[in-house]
């Protein structure tokens, strides 16, 4: 070996020994609610995760509370790969064109997390999943966030009490037909305007799982809120598919047993979260807390069940029956 060939190989060894190591994938998180949800703490559960499944191959970066995007922006920069992964709540799949998700809308269609998890964690809720693909959009899973309970400036005791109210939703035809069921107006509206809408009486009242309405600090400007357990709320978490399938292989599986484990995560905070969350509201002074009666629950049962009827050929009369069947739900028990 000549001293110039020695030279340039000890050289390049030396170039390599100093050269960066690779830089890690980067893969930016969107939602749209407080960090300190059971959505924005599974977020954080994942990204460490990853982290660590990946030796820091890997890199997600959580935006929480609408820092990047806001409800009606972040699914057009998911397509866009401005933005890589977002846990959209159900509802929004509809406006997409996947309108088959707004069957989580329903009212009562889940009497607990048990038959939740009988669809979101079988082969419907797989199927759901794949529904999503031909817009881009490849599904990883459904997380929990909790059952909903409404809630106004007026006491709610029956569904006469939310005659004429003007409630907040997210934009779902199916959510529309169940309020205007209670004689109310549903008022879409993207979730980070829903406090200053409350508090300056652009809309009267809203329905949220216990965490998002005392994280978002609405029952600062909310007197009242009955337990109703009227609708599920949960969130799908999903990831730009061209993105996702261009990642090796080895990382994505790495990838998928993160999601898995904060899936796991998710899924047992959610309850301990909104129940920590509804103890807050009820130390604050500021909303007086309302637990209906059986009849009473029945009574706002049997108000919202012909949604059922009338939303079946929105989202599929097969789907809702396959619900039905793995659930034990008898609409016609009520």
């Amino acid at each position: 070996m000549n001293v110039r060939t020695l030279f340039v190989g000890l050289a390049a060894a030396t170039f390599s020994a100093l050269a960066p190591a690779q830089a890690p994938v980067v893969i930016k998180f969107s939602h749209v609610v407080a960090a300190d949800t059971p959505k924005g703490k599974a977020s954080e559960f994942f990204a460490r995760k990853a982290a660590e499944l990946t030796k820091g191959r890997a890199k997600v970066e959580v935006y929480a509370n609408s820092a990047l995007y806001k409800d009606k922006e972040e699914m057009e920069a998911l397509q866009l790969g401005a933005v890589h992964m977002l846990a959209p709540s159900l509802s929004k799949f509809g406006p997409l064109g996947v309108k088959e998700f707004e069957v989580f809308d329903f009212p009562y269609i889940f009497d607990d997390y048990t038959d939740l998890h009988k669809v979101t964690q079988g082969p419907i809720g797989a199927a759901l999943l794949a529904r999503l693909e031909p817009k881009g959009i490849k599904g990883l899973a459904f997380w929990d966030n909790g059952f909903k309970s409404m809630s106004a400036n007026t006491p709610i005791r029956t569904p006469a009490d939310l005659k004429g109210k003007k409630m907040r939703i997210q934009s779902s035809k199916v959510l529309e037909e169940q309020f205007r069921s209670l004689g109310a107006l549903p008022q879409v509206m993207a979730f980070s305007e829903v406090y200053q809408a409350l508090q300056t009486g652009v809309v009267d009242g809203t329905d949220n799982p216990h965490s998002n309405l005392f994280t978002q600090k609405m029952h600062e400007v909310q007197k009242h809120m009955t337990i109703t357990d009227h609708n599920y709320l949960g969130y799908a978490v999903i990831v730009n598919k061209k993105f996702w399938e261009g990642l090796p292989p080895e990382l994505r599986a790495q990838l998928e047993m993160a999601m898995k484990e904060a899936t796991v995560y998710a899924n047992k905070i959610a309850k301990e979260e909104n129940d920590a969350a509804l103890e807050g509201v009820r130390k604050s002074g500021k909303t007086a807390i309302y637990v209906p009666t059986r009849e009473e629950k029945m009574a706002f049962k049997k108000a919202m069940l012909p949604v059922h009827t009338r939303m079946a050929d929105r989202v599929g009369k097969d789907l809702l029956q396959s619900i039905y069947k793995e659930t034990g739900f008898d609409p016609a028990k009520l």
